[in-house]
């Protein structure tokens, strides 16, 4: 069975716009919750020997050593993750002594707030470096395609809806959860963003060689039924990769622990866009590019 992909595009336009726009109103409005990584900071994980006091509790309990804004997160059965103001080795001995010997520290990490915002410079100078890699990598790779559609139009096109699909659409989901779960972006997420960014574009490639290779076949025959072809031919493969990926990140986030599980979201929420995008976007668009060359 053939699928007219390109036919409906318009209406996978429409549902990606509106899943992009709400992205950025979320972004906008409610913006990201970044982690002690980008902001500065101390995160503490304790675990309780006997039950595990009310978030409530634990502040009024910290409130007199002025650590700033407390985040009290409960986790697993007597776990509980506190991030606080950076602190130094004197307070955070401090800390521990409110709890008169109930808790077991797990983990301390701290980092001071110079730090925090080097690294946040440098994290987006990186993502616009790798995007604008991309562009070169894949004009490059699809020189010798200038028919009908030049080779920069493919890493371009490739490029901005790996970015704006596939990048925009899991920050937005994280930014609400940011807002309504306090889940905070962190160094593991920044990874998954960029793993995202090559595994769309990798799956989008595929689908443009494809069509590269029927269009030297193809002769005079029109753009929209090469493009719909190539589709086609690749579907299966692209479903596969994309299912055989999505299981093993699904037990990942089950039973990999709270360390592991938002990195796995990430690359999940990227994985269903990404495919979604190289199959009814990145395709699709190249066809509406060109007749709007041609219009004009």
């Amino acid at each position: 069975m053939v699928v007219d992909f390109v036919k409906y595009r318009k209406i996978y336009y429409i549902l990606s716009g509106i899943l992009v726009i709400s992205s950025l109103f979320s972004l906008i409005f409610y913006r990201l919750n970044f982690g002690i990584d980008f902001t500065g900071g101390s995160i503490l994980t304790l675990e309780f020997k006997n039950d595990r006091p009310t978030n409530q509790e634990v502040e009024n309990k910290l409130a007199d050593l002025n650590l700033g804004e407390i985040t009290v997160q409960p986790t697993g059965e007597n776990d509980l993750i506190l991030r606080v103001k950076y602190i130094d080795e004197a307070i955070h001995q401090q800390l521990l002594q409110k709890f008169n010997g109930q808790v077991e520290e797990k983990s301390f990490d701290s980092i001071g707030p110079t730090i925090g915002k080097e690294l946040t410079n440098k994290t987006f100078i990186f993502i616009f470096l790798v995007l604008f890699a991309i562009i070169l990598f894949i004009a490059f790779a699809f020189r010798k395609s200038s028919r009908p559609v030049s080779s920069w139009q493919y890493g371009l096109v490739a490029a901005l809806v790996a970015f704006l699909h596939d990048v925009l659409i899991p920050l937005g989901v994280f930014s609400l959860l940011g807002k309504f779960y306090n889940i905070q972006v962190t160094i593991p997420i920044v990874v998954g963003l960029l793993t995202i960014l090559g595994y769309s574009v990798h799956d989008t490639i595929v689908v443009f060689d494809r069509i590269r290779e029927n269009i030297s076949r193809s002769g005079s025959r029109a753009f929209e039924l090469i493009v719909n072809d190539s589709l086609n031919q690749t579907l299966v493969r692209s479903i596969n990769t994309s299912l055989t990926t999505l299981l093993v990140l699904l037990a990942i986030f089950f039973v990999g622990g709270e360390t592991l599980r938002y990195f796995s979201l990430i690359l999940i929420l990227g994985i269903i866009t990404g495919t979604y995008s190289s199959i009814f976007i990145a395709s699709p668009i190249l066809v509406s590019w060109l007749k709007f060359r041609k219009r004009g």
